[in-house]
């Protein structure tokens, strides 16, 4: 990392960058109100960073240990507060800001008229991102696979009622991209593009949805660390988006017996995560429970971890609801998590402020 200093002209900046070109880096500037951040993205080792101190315009050049440099708070505080977090703007939603954000939606879009009650009903029982699967990552070959596995015609018929439903109830709208031949098609309809958890490590998938410059929801894989899930999302920032939303939601069970939830909900990786980056971070609690009879619970206990948001599938009849019925909820049953859940976030927001004050 090198940071400029205050009064570094443009020429400056622009030397250091190609001096960094010279070593077989490539560059992340970051602008703050009073300095400029060139962050590296490569082999730091390469860098003789005595050298680079002595630069016409440098202040400070060192080296950033962590594998996930971009995103790491040590990299962000030297522009901005290191309790300050990112926040990510689309349309009028503010995730990570001061008020919580609820994406809620089908697990798998069936037909035009259920995606538009769902989509007014989760618009009125308060949640502000309307999600929708179309491309269905399924563990079996013979389960339904979304409306989009059906062929390139009937995917953009489900795409644009994905994107008129979001226009209609004024909510961004969010769908999973299974593969790279996806991106550009999706990209043209959702605000907001989301790689799900089988999909964690697929390097190339990354790479090309960031280039998109749209937000990515990212998930944690269900048997990743917190330091390969932060490892991997630097594929997505060194791209230079950082418009990246994390997303919890539950390990593998561990030990024999009966598993009495679909996976372990680790929340203590919120507050963790938020430890170590300056990403907001959302959790599915839907995926993490496969129980509708929990979802109410670990929401409210994601909520008193710290998390930005939530991530909940809905439907007006669970149990006939084509994927997943058992963890899906209805729309009364998510107003009532997010009045909870406000309320929540409201308390700790309050306790934070008076921890802050009395640093």
């Amino acid at each position: 990392m090198i940071i400029m200093k205050k009064d570094a002209t443009k020429e400056e900046v622009d030397s250091v960058i190609e001096e960094v070109k010279k070593f077989g880096l490539r560059t992340d500037v970051s602008k703050g109100e009073s300095l400029t951040i060139i962050g590296l993205v490569g082999d730091e080792r390469k860098i003789p960073f005595s050298h680079f101190a002595v630069l016409p315009g440098v202040k400070e050049a060192r080296m950033i240990e962590t594998p996930y440099k971009l995103i790491s708070r040590e990299y962000s505080e030297a522009f901005q507060d290191r309790a300050e977090s990112r926040v990510i703007h689309v349309g009028n939603v503010e995730i990570g800001g001061e008020t919580p954000a609820y994406i809620a939606g089908p697990c798998a879009i069936e037909s035009k008229a259920q995606l538009f009650r769902i989509a007014e009903e989760v618009k009125r029982a308060g949640a502000h991102i309307l999600r929708g699967g179309i491309f269905k990552p399924r563990s079996s070959a013979h389960s339904f696979q979304g409306l989009g596995a059906k062929g390139d015609e009937e995917a953009r018929e489900a795409l644009s009622w994905l994107r008129d439903a979001g226009r209609q109830f004024e909510m961004p709208v969010i769908t999973e991209v299974r593969g790279e031949n996806q991106v550009d098609l999706i990209a043209e309809y959702v605000d907001i593009l989301q790689i799900g958890a089988r999909n964690m490590y697929d390097q190339d998938l990354l790479g090309t949805i960031a280039r998109k410059g749209k937000p990515v929801f990212y998930k944690r894989h269900f048997g990743a660390s917190v330091e390969e899930f932060l490892s991997f999302s630097e594929y997505i920032a060194v791209e230079g988006n950082k418009d990246i939303i994390l997303c919890e939601r539950g390990e593998l069970p561990i030990g024999k017996g009966k598993n009495f939830t679909r996976y372990t909900l680790d929340l203590s990786a919120v507050p963790v995560i938020q430890k170590e980056t300056y990403l907001p971070v959302l959790v599915d609690p839907s995926h993490a429970t496969g129980r509708r009879d929990l979802i109410y619970s670990m929401s409210c206990a994601a909520m008193a971890a710290g998390a930005s948001g939530l991530a909940i599938e809905v439907h007006y009849n669970p149990a006939e609801a084509w994927v997943d019925a058992a963890q899906a909820i209805t729309a009364g049953e998510l107003k009532e998590i997010i009045d909870t859940c406000n309320r929540i976030h409201a308390i700790t927001a309050q306790q934070n402020k008076r921890v802050k004050a009395g640093r």
